[in-house]
């Protein structure tokens, strides 16, 4: 890899002043070391963010959780609280990678990896993610691109699994730059690939998130991924979180992983639970208007039924009902 200086960021301000248009932060590394081992990242400084005071702990504030983005995803996966009143937070994080991936990355770390697409990790391709002008994507290997919002330059599927589980149960992250701290909604936090390539969420270069702030849990959340092998990247995610009174949906968060090039809120889904009593049926018509308006590749219609299923066993799961 490209010869780089090393810095350890010992506050928020620091790591700010450090940060730039040439440096990265690094968290895990699970994401960023392979991207500069193939030249697709190359840094002149890398600034070691593991040391912010506060950032690798969970705790719980105003009935929430305040979630410190150096927190490991296995720890999140494990955490009692998280297990008990976030159960999709806790099923996507189960679901990250393998072992040594979940005791390695970290929350901040999932949310803020690069594309994963094969074009863009070669550094042989001309790809419109990297400066290029085109997406090889669009007419090539595609069996594992996005069948939703893929209207504009680049066909990717988004990386996080822990966004979907997020931005349903209604997170926020605290971002820190040189002008001080926001909060933003995770829904809000990404950003589609369109004008400019060299990043997919709202953080300028000399910008990081900290925390991710839940509000009070729900016990009718769940995540379910639809993968090849156990320990590759998912095909499909859905997550959701239900509001159930009676039997009755009063209302809902749908949102999809893997199939588009950001998280995907799917209106859609939601509108067709909201007022129903949740059934297999119910579940099954909000997993079939899920994918209204997919508009698969060359090869990858099969990301439609695997979306359809992943969603309708989430609805159940998070509903407590069994499938048949």
């Amino acid at each position: 890899m490209k010869a780089f200086a090393y810095q350890v960021a010992t506050s928020e301000e620091h790591a700010c002043k450090l940060l730039g248009e040439k440096a990265v932060a690094l968290a895990g590394g699970t994401s960023l070391l392979n991207l500069m081992k193939n030249f697709v990242v190359q840094p002149d400084t890398v600034v070691c963010i593991t040391r912010l005071p506060g950032s690798d702990r969970i705790e719980a504030v105003g009935g929430g959780l305040k979630l410190g983005a150096n927190v490991r995803i296995a720890d999140l996966a494990a955490h009692a609280d998280v297990r008990k009143s976030y159960a999709a937070l806790a099923q996507a994080a189960d679901n990250v990678g393998s072992p040594q991936v979940r005791n390695m990355g970290t929350i901040g770390g999932n949310l803020c990896q690069r594309p994963n697409c094969w074009y863009f990790t070669n550094e042989r391709f001309d790809c419109w993610m990297r400066g290029g002008s085109t997406c090889p994507a669009r007419d090539g290997e595609n069996e594992y691109h996005a069948i939703l919002g893929n209207g504009g330059p680049c066909v990717m599927a988004h990386p996080s699994s822990l966004a979907p589980a997020l931005i349903a149960l209604g997170a926020k992250a605290r971002i820190v730059g040189p002008g001080g701290a926001r909060e933003v909604a995770l829904g809000e936090f990404f950003v589609a690939p369109k004008a400019d390539p060299r990043r997919e969420t709202v953080l300028a270069a000399n910008e990081i998130v900290t925390h991710v702030l839940l509000g009070p849990g729900t016990p009718n959340s769940a995540t379910y991924e639809v993968r090849s092998k156990e320990v590759d990247w998912a095909l499909s995610v859905a997550s959701v979180a239900l509001q159930i009174q009676n039997g009755s949906c009063t209302d809902a968060v749908v949102c999809l992983g893997a199939v588009a090039p950001t998280p995907w809120r799917s209106k859609e889904a939601e509108a067709a639970l909201k007022g129903k009593a949740v059934s297999v049926a119910t579940a099954a018509a909000a997993a079939a208007a899920s994918v209204e308006g997919a508009k698969p590749l060359s090869q990858n219609a099969y990301k439609v039924a695997t979306t359809k299923a992943a969603v309708e066993r989430a609805i159940l799961s998070a509903a407590g009902i069994a499938r048949k």
